[in-house]
């Protein structure tokens, strides 16, 4: 996963495309479907490759997802800490992404021995 990604600018969303918006069930960052299946998750992007095809972009992010919260210093931030989001990108961010995450991109994450923390609630913080 990528903490700082140099190519990816952070832009605020028009508000138009508010129904369009779809949050990664890996890192739970919020973008549009056509932001994912173009650019990739500014996150995942290494392990979860969203732009090969649009069907890994739409079985590893969902339209259901509960509060947004907008990190501009990931490192600094107490909220991106409590909610395990200090190593990524800033950006808007899901509180909660509601979804089960297909197995392929399980198998995806675990070989590249990266833990998977479920964005939906049912993982309680054991920190």
């Amino acid at each position: 996963m990528s903490s700082a990604n140099p190519d990816y600018k952070w832009r605020p969303v028009p508000t138009n495309h508010f129904r369009y918006l779809r949050a990664c069930m890996v890192c739970a960052v919020v973008l549009t479907l056509d932001e994912f299946t173009r650019k990739g998750c500014p996150n995942c992007h290494p392990v979860l490759d969203y732009t090969t095809g649009s069907d890994l972009a739409q079985m590893c992010t969902s339209p259901i997802y509960e509060g947004c919260i907008s990190i501009d210093k990931p490192t600094e931030s107490w909220i991106a800490k409590w909610l395990r989001l200090d190593k990524y990108v800033p950006g808007v961010y899901a509180t909660k992404v509601v979804g089960d995450l297909p197995e392929d991109a399980l198998d995806y994450l675990n070989a590249e021995n990266i833990e998977y923390i479920p964005r939906d609630g049912s993982e309680n913080n054991l920190e």
